[in-house]
């Protein structure tokens, strides 16, 4: 067997209905100050208030940044490490989908005291250094991974996407509440559950740093995804369904955080920058000629 190191989220936390606690979580941290990075979408369907409700039963401060958009873009990235220096935060919470926690990556690195980096800087792998503010992810949609992954995508252009990958981004905390995902509508359920299908079939048949921890975690990931995505995508209420649809991303995710993947979603990113489609249907619309094309090699 080859030698591999394998890294992910420090704690994770899959409860239904904890997430009204997730102001505890965050003094246990040593919080004072917390930034919750999240989009309007998420404000304007009322899944922050339990949250806030807790803030506001505590001795904590919180200040809430709702601007961010799918895909991104870096002035948005900058504008939330503006109100997060603004505010003084301790803290870093991302909750939504991959959008805002992406975001909220990047923002625990560079708001905190005496970064000297800029977001160009940390562009590519590797480059980020130093140290971050404490991190904690709440996924709203099961799908991207990123509660439990060192990468952040970032919009820098009408057509083009940049990447920051380091150890650094790996957060403190998941925080998979399926409560939170109980309103998507059918086709977010849809292509959040085939990206998450993507991140464990490409880990899975990985040449690069695949390992038998990565290996088991991509099929338990594919088992929960298959055996929940028609479920809740017909029957969004379903807690169960929600919860497998969570636990499966989070899987895949530590999956393909250490055995990459490869060109389902090398091929999806210019799709995605190009026109704009929701990243999930664009794997799905690339992962059948992937595969034809792997078969002969991965058999």
């Amino acid at each position: 067997m080859d030698d591999f190191t394998f890294s992910t989220t420090k704690t994770i936390i899959n409860e239904v209905g904890s997430a009204p606690r997730l102001a505890q979580i965050c003094a246990d941290h040593g919080a004072r100050s917390v930034l919750v990075v999240t989009d309007p979408g998420i404000i304007k369907v009322g899944l922050l208030e339990p949250v806030l409700a807790g803030f506001s039963a505590s001795s904590l401060a919180v200040t809430v940044f709702s601007e961010v958009e799918a895909d991104p873009a870096d002035t948005t990235v900058m504008n939330a490490v503006a109100h997060a220096r603004d505010h003084k935060v301790d803290l870093v919470v991302g909750f939504g989908g991959g959008s805002s926690m992406d975001v909220a990556k990047v923002v625990a690195l560079l708001a905190i005291d005496g970064c000297s980096q800029s977001l160009t800087d940390i562009y590519g792998v590797g480059n980020a250094k130093g140290q971050r503010l404490p991190l904690i992810q709440v996924p709203t949609t099961a799908g991207t991974g990123s509660e439990v992954t060192p990468i952040a995508i970032i919009t820098t252009g009408k057509t083009t996407k940049s990447g920051v990958v380091s150890p650094l981004l790996l957060p403190d905390v998941a925080l998979l509440d399926a409560n939170l995902t109980l309103g998507l509508p059918p086709h977010v359920t849809a292509a959040t559950g085939i990206d998450a299908m993507v991140h464990a079939i490409e880990a899975y048949t990985s040449r690069v740093r695949k390992n038998p921890l990565s290996d088991t975690l991509a099929r338990e990931a594919l088992r929960l995804l298959s055996t929940h995505i028609v479920t809740a995508v017909h029957d969004g209420s379903n807690v169960a369904a929600r919860s497998g649809m969570l636990l499966g991303a989070l899987l895949a995710g530590q999956a393909f955080a250490n055995a990459p993947v490869a060109a389902v979603q090398a091929l999806a990113y210019p799709l995605g920058g190009h026109f704009h489609f929701p990243h999930g249907l664009s794997n799905a619309l690339v992962l059948p000629y992937v595969l034809r094309f792997n078969a002969s090699v991965a058999a």
